[in-house]
């Protein structure tokens, strides 16, 4: 394969360090940054060393460890601010969550996960249930098969091919037939449902938000407590409403379009 000559390996090697927090939820040394990464102890120390300069790393004077500083969360930040989906979705999952009383939620579908962008929390709460940047394997997730309904059938499907299909529950489906019946479930019913796939004792239903090519971009799901909801009851009670809400998002989206032209 040709190099690409507008490649630059030392950005993606920062990149690498960057990267390797996402793998614990503890500080790091330079050695097990190494580990993640692959690169060299040299290398290693060279780009930790740089990047804690630019105060993209923070370390621990007594340990030596390092961890990421708060400037990643600048990046966050100018993310969000400039994505017109989230300033569109903002105050719609505001009102969703207000209406329904449970946790509502947009996610953006990148590839073979889907990234949760918006969290309109409710007071019974985990702790990452209420953080944004969360990544999600797209597979095993209301909005994920929300999403995966509105592309064409072999597009699906090859999506699926791609997915490193682990469960991350008991009750996690990982064959590919049956997720692709779900996502073709989906596909009928204008919503993606997922029961305690992603978190043990959480129901989620989603539907998806479509561009102005009717491609889809994002998800809006609403998740409860299997203790407070049968499956038929919540997709009875929730599917219209986060279907009315992803289609008003939609809507939204092309109009915005349609005004810029």
């Amino acid at each position: 394969m040709r190099s690409d000559p507008l490649h630059v390996a030392s950005v993606s090697k920062a990149f690498l360090v960057l990267e390797a927090f996402g793998r614990t939820t503890t500080d790091l040394s330079l050695g097990e940054i190494a580990a993640h990464t692959g690169l060299d102890k040299s290398a290693t120390q060279r780009f930790a060393h740089t990047l804690w300069q630019l105060g993209y790393l923070e370390k621990d004077e007594r340990t030596r460890r390092f961890r990421l500083g708060k400037p990643v969360l600048d990046l966050a930040f100018y993310y969000l601010r400039s994505n017109p989906l989230v300033e569109l979705a903002t105050p719609a999952l505001i009102d969703l969550r207000n209406s329904c009383g449970e946790r509502a939620n947009l996610s953006l579908y990148d590839g073979t996960t889907t990234i949760y962008a918006i969290r309109q929390q409710t007071k019974r709460e985990y702790f990452d249930s209420s953080l944004i940047g969360r990544r999600i394997p797209i597979f095993c997730t209301a909005g994920g098969r929300s999403i995966l309904a509105q592309l064409p059938h072999d597009e699906a499907e090859a999506v699926i091919a791609r997915c490193e299909l682990v469960q991350r529950t008991p009750k996690t489906i990982v064959d590919s037939a049956v997720i692709m019946g779900k996502i073709e479930e989906a596909a009928r019913s204008g919503y993606g449902l997922a029961v305690e796939e992603t978190v043990m004792g959480e129901i989620t239903v989603g539907a998806a938000v479509t561009d102005a090519a009717g491609r889809p971009v994002a998800a809006v799901h609403i998740a409860a407590s299997t203790n407070d909801w049968s499956t038929e009851a919540f997709a009875e009670r929730f599917a219209p409403l986060v279907i009315e809400t992803a289609q008003s998002l939609s809507r939204s989206q092309r109009s915005v379009v349609l005004r810029d032209r």
